[in-house]
């Protein structure tokens, strides 16, 4: 049994089950899926009342900190209870184009030249962990909600604004891998 979840899950398993999560969370606690707004939850939680922002009833949606809690457990038995010893697999073609860039290490599920803490303290890792950590934060804010809020729970409730922000994640992810990637990596 452990061997089947060690394995990499394929699509159309893995797919339908997120997809299920939806119309549970809807059906026994109408609830919506997201990760982005439990740090609202907890800033409400520290924060004294005097901001505004974070002055409302957070314990109505502590639920959502206990879905992020699952998350977070989950990443912790995946990482030290199942993990697979294989090296990531990854496109002979993309591993000779990420060559020039001085990464050839694939035993870690990110490049170990890059996301270290050494690296931190160089402008490539400032940027690709500080400056980016800080865009995906703002941009999450800015959208209302992340990827899986929107992409997932928004366009399967047929919202508007979740179809602009999707399309927006992916133009932005495309124009980030094709463009400026290169450029930051080149440094």
């Amino acid at each position: 049994m452990i061997e089947l979840i060690r394995q990499p899950w394929p699509w159309y398993v893995a797919g339908p089950l997120i997809g299920l999560m939806v119309p549970a969370l809807l059906i026994f606690g109408n609830k919506s899926l997201g990760i982005s707004s439990s740090l609202r939850h907890v800033c409400a939680a520290c924060i004294p009342a005097g901001i505004s922002f974070f002055n409302y009833d957070w314990k109505k949606e502590i639920w959502n900190l206990f879905f992020v809690f699952g998350v977070f457990l989950g990443g912790i038995i995946t990482v030290y209870y199942l993990k697979n010893d294989a090296a990531v697999v990854v496109n002979p073609s993309l591993m000779q184009e990420l060559s020039t860039y001085g990464i050839n290490d694939y035993s870690n599920l990110v490049p170990i030249e890059l996301f270290n803490f050494g690296a931190l303290f160089t402008l490539r890792g400032f940027i690709l962990m500080v400056v980016g950590g800080f865009l995906v934060g703002f941009g999450t804010r800015y959208a209302g909600g992340c990827t899986s809020g929107h992409a997932i729970m928004g366009l399967s409730n047929l919202q508007l604004p979740s179809l602009i922000a999707t399309i927006s994640f992916m133009v932005g992810g495309f124009i980030m891998a094709n463009l400026i990637l290169p450029l930051i990596l080149s440094l």
